[in-house]
């Protein structure tokens, strides 16, 4: 008699330390094209290549990495780890994945101030083009997955509506909740995926300390951040990022705009670039946050406030996954909690549409050229399906062309 669906299977075999920190080192310096693209380097580095995982146990941990608020690639990399080696592993996967992009941001950030002149503003520009590209190329392939009937296209068009009327943080929290709230009833259509679940080598009561953990700093970046030393308010701002954005990778970019640049510790066009640089480098795009870090006005930036900001934005994630992981086996195999997803799903795309008109299409597309040179990248990365960072080539060459032909 086979056993039931929901009996635990562990992994093949015991894994070392080492052979993660390696494996996710190659992704974090290898994995282009932001976290869609990256749920599939995984899925072919440890489910078909090292055989790490089966495709149910895959399936169960991205559907709840999709769930919780976060990076979504970082939690599944940091969960992945935590499945092969334990907790080492897991801090292997994410220091493995996180660093490359890290460490080429923050260079980024320290050599920003030399590019002053035409052709350093030139080269800035391009970067905010390539921002209205890959986040319009995000709109459209988010939409198609997430929206693709009319209750969940409409979830998402209002949610975009309120959003870019009212345009605070707190309108996003009620959006989010409100999809969540809905979708039980607005997407019947929507079956939770079931199969086995997966081992773990620790319980409910570190799941919850770890819960709790997560609630308390949240509560503390929430209610307390103004009583708090400089700093301190900078590592609140950023946790507060990290722990309220669904859908994460392209998402967090309302958030971390009104985290910021509406206090004046970054100016717009500073954080347009930042974002547009991290589209050209490899792993998670959470890790902006270092470039934003060390241009913190103030005296609050540098490689302190980069190390700051890089990991508050990340720990909210990890605390969630490591905590949420010992509870998901038992609700993973529910209707309401995937219809649950599919409505928050759906209002993610609608905030996504929002902030792709502001702050990225205003702040970018200022005449027809930039029009121009937004659209055509566009129709690289859609159409011609040409890698980000050759996208990235296009906007830059083709802005400070037109330095050039005005100067």
């Amino acid at each position: 008699m086979s056993p039931p669906a929901a009996q635990a299977s562990p992994p093949a075999r015991p894994g070392r330390v080492a052979e993660v920190a390696l494996a996710f080192l190659r992704l974090g310096l290898t994995s282009f094209g932001g976290p869609i693209a990256h749920l599939g380097y995984f899925h072919r580095e440890f489910v078909e290549r090292r055989r790490w995982l089966d495709e149910a146990h895959y399936a169960q941990l991205l559907a709840l990495c999709q769930f919780l608020p976060g990076p979504a690639s970082s939690q599944l990399g940091f969960a992945i780890g935590l499945l092969r080696a334990g907790w080492g592993g897991a801090l292997a996967a994410f220091a493995g994945f996180t660093l490359p992009s890290a460490l080429l941001l923050f260079a980024f950030a320290m050599l920003s101030d030399r590019l002053a002149g035409p052709w350093g503003q030139g080269t800035l520009h391009g970067l905010k083009l390539v921002a209205v590209a890959v986040v319009a190329q995000g709109v459209l392939g988010m939409a198609r997955t997430l929206a693709p009937d009319r209750h969940r296209a409409l979830m998402a068009a209002v949610a975009a509506g309120l959003v870019a009327i009212v345009g605070s943080a707190w309108m996003q929290l009620l959006v989010i909740a409100a999809a969540a709230a809905l979708g039980p009833w607005l997407c019947r259509s929507v079956t939770a995926r079931r199969g086995e679940t997966f081992a773990l080598g620790y319980g409910h009561r570190t799941g919850g300390a770890l819960l709790i953990a997560f609630g308390g700093l949240l509560a503390v970046a929430l209610l307390a951040s103004p009583s708090l030393p400089p700093l301190g308010q900078v590592a609140a701002a950023f946790y507060r990022a990290g722990a309220l954005v669904f859908g994460g990778g392209h998402v967090v970019l309302p958030l971390l705009k009104q985290t910021v640049v509406d206090p004046g510790w970054v100016g717009n066009d500073t954080f347009l670039a930042g974002y547009g640089a991290a589209q050209a480098v490899p792993g998670p795009m959470f890790t902006l946050a270092a470039f934003l870090g060390e241009r913190l006005h103030g005296g609050q930036g540098g490689l302190v406030g980069a190390v700051v900001g890089l990991l508050a934005i990340f720990l909210p994630g990890l605390l969630l996954i490591g905590g949420a992981l010992p509870f998901w086996r038992a609700l993973a195999a529910r209707d309401g909690a995937a219809r649950m997803l599919a409505g928050v799903n759906a209002a993610v795309v609608g905030l996504l549409a929002a902030a792709l008109y502001d702050p990225v299409w205003v702040s970018a597309v200022h005449d027809a050229g930039d029009f121009a040179i937004a659209l055509i990248a566009f129709a690289l990365l859609a159409a011609a399906r040409w890698p980000v960072l050759a996208v990235v080539g296009w906007c830059v060459a083709a802005s400070m062309a037109r330095v050039a032909w005005q100067g």
